[in-house]
């Protein structure tokens, strides 16, 4: 398994937060698979050099959305439920809608960066039509 997590200190978010992020977008994308077995909590933290105490928050987190199990004595694995299916699918379609809307950007002559400072902006709201909702 090659699981990236780089968790930012400076980034102002709790780090917990950005590790079950991390791990959510690794199944989004496919990285992480259902069944698959995610780094132990004490290799994890001095690989990340962090507090394992954070990592195990985040597991546990992750176990109550649902995301991953939580196996006594054998260690996290990616949940196979239906919250991980659909983590994933609503990944997919999302992807599939974002690659059509670059493809008819790209299709008026839109760079890539143009299309990265659209996103961004709407994203940010800046557009004042984008939803909000997070």
């Amino acid at each position: 398994m090659t699981l990236l997590l780089r968790p930012n200190p400076s980034s102002g978010v709790p780090i917990y937060l950005q590790l079950m992020e991390q791990v959510k977008h690794s199944i989004e994308t496919g990285a992480l698979r259902p069944g698959e077995q995610l780094p132990g909590i004490r290799p994890l933290a001095e690989e990340l050099v962090i507090n394992p105490n954070t990592v195990a928050k985040a597991y546990r987190e992750l176990e109550h959305e649902g995301v991953i199990e939580l196996r006594h004595g054998a260690g996290a694995f990616v949940s196979g439920n239906a919250q991980a299916k659909r983590i994933t699918d609503k990944f997919r379609a999302g992807q599939a809608i974002v690659a059509a809307a670059v493809e008819k950007l790209r299709a008026r002559g839109v760079t890539d960066e143009e299309v990265r400072r659209l996103f961004e902006a709407e994203l940010a709201g800046l557009s004042g039509t984008g939803d909000q909702r997070g």
